[in-house]
């Protein structure tokens, strides 16, 4: 199993990188890891917002994606959150220098792109939950345009 420097995995940059690294990965989850650090984005002395626990989970998603598409010898795209269900955080904050686990299962795939994600972020005595629907379409070039105002699946204009 190989193991990429994050900023390999994500088509984020710089501060915009939430997740440290990725702890382990195979064909249907991952896992990753963040400490919540104070100076880094969105941390305040009480921490990081749990409700940042969904970008989190987003980002596990796309550094899973990384690692498949770096593995087949691709190259890294972006993708799309399209939805979230159930997110659910028993804390109001991840405490500063908490180290988060945050697992993306891949429950639901299709060929167009689009997958489901049961996700969970555990750390001592906090833990959040959700389902992610993402889509990473083959060529993401014409959903970024802002010219195409609606595009199906595979980027054509109905």
């Amino acid at each position: 199993m190989n193991h990429w420097p994050i900023e390999q995995l994500l088509p984020h940059a710089g501060r915009m990188v939430w997740i440290d690294r990725v702890v382990e990965w195979d064909a249907e989850r991952v896992v990753c890891e963040r400490v919540v650090r104070l100076g880094d984005l969105e941390v305040t002395a009480e921490g990081l917002p749990s409700w940042a626990g969904v970008e989190l989970m987003a980002q596990a998603i796309a550094a899973w994606n990384g690692c498949q598409v770096l593995a087949a010898g691709g190259q890294v795209r972006p993708g799309f959150l399209l939805g979230t269900r159930a997110y659910r955080a028993d804390a109001d904050f991840f405490p500063v220098g908490t180290r988060l686990l945050i697992e993306a299962a891949r429950t639901f795939h299709d060929d167009d792109g689009m997958a489901s994600f049961a996700c969970r972020i555990t750390a001592t005595g906090v833990q959040a939950e959700a389902r992610l629907t993402v889509f990473s379409p083959p060529d993401p070039t014409p959903f970024l345009d802002p010219r195409h105002h609606s595009l199906d699946p595979t980027g054509n204009a109905p």
